[in-house]
């Protein structure tokens, strides 16, 4: 039996859940979730999709826990994301659809994700979310600062279950651990001089 993770804000996905990521930053924030879920990972892209992972290119351990999966037409990929989803053994299913979800995709899936006790992450264009989607999540790449990390911007736009916010996230791209940058606090009165 796989025990779900425990929920660690600010950047972890809940289980059980399919969510949403846009923006030219989304496939950086979907390897971060897959660098941060344990066991088989299930990537589902179409089939004339120019774009495939690279191998050597992924972040540690990703790329020997990763199974891609390349459908033919859009229902097959609907098809083939339900049925990862509903894999107990999977912990995580990353998929790009070509098309705005419907509301009756988005439930199937939801409910996909509780039977299997997976989490999903669709990476869907900018505008095309469905209502379904417990959170979304827009996600742009900054200009790089540093040599050893990159910086992005994750920002919930949809969150049934809490609050709407944005994180500047360095991330090396390799490992699990990132640093967060604080937000700057508002100063109401002016700060005491020391005498």
């Amino acid at each position: 039996m796989r025990l779900d993770p425990a929920p660690a804000e600010p950047l972890t996905l809940a289980a059980r859940r399919v969510h949403e990521a846009q923006g030219f930053g989304r496939r950086a924030f979907a390897l971060f979730q897959a660098v941060r879920h344990p066991g088989p990972l299930v990537w589902v892209l179409p089939a004339h999709a120019p774009h495939l992972p690279m191998l050597r290119g992924l972040p540690d351990g990703v790329g020997d826990r990763l199974h891609v999966i390349r459908p033919n037409s859009e229902i097959d990929l609907l098809w083939s994301v339900e049925e990862a989803l509903r894999a107990t053994a999977v912990t995580l299913v990353i998929a790009e659809p070509e098309k705005p979800l419907s509301l009756i995709a988005g439930r199937r899936l939801q409910l996909a994700a509780e039977t299997g006790k997976t989490t999903g992450l669709m990476l869907i264009r900018e505008g095309a979310g469905s209502n379904a989607a417990e959170t979304r999540w827009h996600c742009t790449p900054l200009p790089k600062e540093t040599a050893d990390s990159t910086p992005h911007r994750w920002s919930l736009s949809k969150n049934k279950k809490g609050t709407l916010r944005s994180w500047t996230v360095y991330w090396n791209g390799a490992t699990p651990a990132f640093n967060l940058v604080s937000a700057a606090g508002e100063r109401h009165e002016p700060a005491e001089t020391p005498t």
